[in-house]
C-alpha cells in the first residue's frame, strides 16, 4: 500500500455507505450542508441525476440538474464530501445512457424521463 492509498483511505467519508443505489435518470433529493458565515444549514437540491463518475473512488462525483425559474441549474456533488448529508430517491427513471447531457438542450415535455416502475 503506497502513501497515496493511505491518504485516500483517511479522507473517505462514512456517509457513502448510507447512500442508496441510484443511477442516471433518477430524480434525487440531495441534502447538502450550506455554510453562511458562522451558521450552517441543510438545503435540499432536487433534480435529475445526469451523470455519475467513479462511485467507489475518492474523486467520484454525481451531477444533478434541475430547472429553477426557467433556468437550468446543475450541481456536482462529490460522493466523499462532508457537505453531502443525505440522498433520497424521489423517482426512479428509465434511462438507456450513462450520461444524460442531451437534457441540457431540451425543455418542456421533451426533457422528461420515463418512470421505471420495475425497479424498486
Amino acid at each position: 500500500m503506497n502513501l497515496v492509498d493511505i491518504v485516500e483511505k483517511d479522507h473517505l467519508s462514512k456517509n457513502v455507505e448510507t447512500f442508496p443505489e441510484f443511477r442516471t435518470g433518477d430524480t434525487l433529493a440531495v441534502h447538502a450542508r450550506i455554510r453562511e458565515g458562522e451558521k450552517s444549514r441543510i438545503q435540499v437540491f432536487q433534480g435529475v441525476c445526469i451523470g455519475i463518475k467513479s462511485k467507489n473512488d475518492l474523486n467520484g462525483h454525481f451531477r444533478v440538474r434541475k430547472i429553477s425559474s426557467g433556468m437550468g441549474v446543475e450541481r456536482v456533488f462529490p460522493f466523499h464530501s462532508p457537505n453531502v448529508e443525505k440522498i433520497e430517491i424521489v423517482q426512479r427513471g428509465k434511462s438507456r445512457r450513462s450520461k444524460l447531457y442531451y437534457l441540457r438542450e431540451r425543455s418542456g415535455k421533451s426533457a422528461r424521463i420515463a418512470i421505471d416502475y420495475d425497479r424498486k
